[in-house]
């Protein structure tokens, strides 16, 4: 299927591992052009060697106010026409283990900089009557998820943000939508097999066995999947989903609704 978006620009977050790696490839096999951004000057050299043409690299933590001025002034006044909204979250932890400065951590690791990056190309959108916005967020908006106390929290406030958001701007040709994946084969859920090893005493595999046996279909996700509906959530075709939670987890999310 073609997806319409040939010479289609768009803004990558976190482009050199695990969904946005997965989400840039897709990007460019649509023959769509990314700014691929992540901290990693080595990573983004290997990428843009990988796919000449497509891929234009920023360096720098996207979760800080002089990155996000760089990247505005990087894109200049081209068109952009999709952004995906994503960064690793906080450690895992239980409530009690947290501290105070824990918590001020994963505000802005989490909610700001994804409020400040909106409202930075926002306008632009609203002036072209166009544009795609995607946040990779967590199942865990929509299902407990153990040791996972300020990464819910902080999403469950993008959440918030992101459905108000589409409901303000319902007519200006922009969408904004969340993903919600469940255990896929990325960084983050080795921490939290790391995390549940330590906590229950018990070896890793053991502890990657126990998150597999409590879903549905008995595996990880594939980040090439996870990516083929973030890639079409970005083009043209998805005009009509707006202010969405979509879960990607293999059936582990019970509730009805």
């Amino acid at each position: 299927m073609d997806l319409n978006l040939k010479n289609q620009l768009f803004i990558v977050c976190g482009a050199t591992s695990g969904f946005g790696l997965g989400i840039t490839k897709q990007l460019v096999s649509e023959k769509a052009n990314v700014i691929a951004v992540a901290r990693g000057k080595e990573k983004l050299d290997k990428l843009a060697s990988e796919f000449p043409g497509n891929i234009e690299v920023f360096e720098g933590d996207i979760t800080r106010s002089p990155t996000i001025d760089n990247l505005i002034k990087q894109v200049g006044n081209r068109r952009i026409h999709g952004i995906l909204i994503n960064a690793g979250g906080p450690p895992a932890m239980s409530f009690n283990e947290t501290s105070l400065e824990d918590w001020d951590n994963a505000y802005h690791q989490l909610l700001r900089w994804k409020v400040e990056i909106t409202k930075s190309f926002l306008k632009g959108m609203i002036e072209q009557g166009y544009g795609r916005i995607i946040y990779i967020e967590s199942a865990a908006v929509k299902h407990y998820m153990e040791n996972l106390v300020l990464s819910t929290s902080m999403r469950l406030s993008v959440v918030g943000f992101v459905k108000t958001l589409s409901q303000e701007l319902p007519d200006k040709g922009i969408t904004f939508n969340i993903l919600a994946p469940g255990y896929h084969d990325t960084p983050a859920l080795d921490r939290l097999i790391r995390k549940k090893a330590e906590t229950a005493n018990i070896t890793y595999e053991q502890a990657k066995q126990n998150i597999l046996s409590n879903i549905p279909l008995k595996k990880t996700g594939n980040i090439g999947d996870f990516a083929s509906l973030a890639v079409w959530l970005l083009s043209p075709l998805s005009g009509y989903m707006n202010g969405q939670v979509l879960s990607i987890d293999g059936g582990i999310i019970k509730s009805i609704l």
